[in-house]
């Protein structure tokens, strides 16, 4: 090769070279900010979670407090008053737990059935016309004053038909009654004896 072709070459591989150079530091460069934006936005997420979780404990250690302080001046009063309040004092958690997960399986029907809850403007004009009817004395479109006429015009027959009807309802009543105690007759528990 001759001098001349061959300068030809080495300036395309010397080119070649400090194209690659200038390469692998523009993204070494782009690699490093990535990690420090990276470190950074991490630094920040745990100082906002630490920050958040400060002020949880702070309300909820105050909310525990006031509610200790409640309990214990409501557990001071006596008699029937007394014993309500700590009967619903003890069934608060059974009521929070399984209200709970009522909520989550009305979340998964939604979900499973493809529900939606109806929008804000349905709301309002159901409310409304509610809101409207109470004022003016109608409910359903019929004022009280309707609803006796029409409940001294029900005739035997009606009156068969709503007795089978709770007689109906009773019956269902008693039979879960019977499966759930799984005796035909009382409850089951202490005996007489105990008390």
């Amino acid at each position: 090769m001759s001098a001349a072709a061959a300068r030809p070459v080495l300036r395309s591989s010397a080119l070649r070279f400090a194209a690659r150079r200038y390469q692998s530091t523009t993204t070494q460069k782009a690699t490093e900010a990535a990690k420090e934006s990276a470190t950074k936005a991490q630094e920040t997420a745990q100082e906002t979670t630490s920050k958040a979780s400060q002020g949880l404990s702070r309300v909820t250690s105050a909310a525990g407090g006031a509610a200790k302080g409640l309990t214990s001046a409501l557990g001071k009063i006596g008699g029937r008053t007394g014993r309500l309040f700590a009967f619903v004092e003890r069934q608060t958690p059974f009521v929070v737990y399984y209200s709970k997960v009522g909520l989550e399986m009305a979340k998964y029907v939604a979900h499973g059935q493809k529900m939606s809850p109806p929008s804000i403007a349905t709301f309002q004009t159901y409310y409304q016309n509610l809101f409207q009817s109470l004022r003016s004395g109608s409910l359903g479109g019929q004022s009280a004053q309707g609803l006796l006429q029409r409940a001294r015009n029900i005739g035997p027959a009606q009156i068969v038909a709503g007795g089978v009807v709770a007689a109906e309802c009773l019956g269902f009543f008693t039979v879960g009654e019977m499966i759930g105690r799984f005796k035909l007759v009382g409850y089951h528990g202490e005996t007489g004896a105990h008390h």
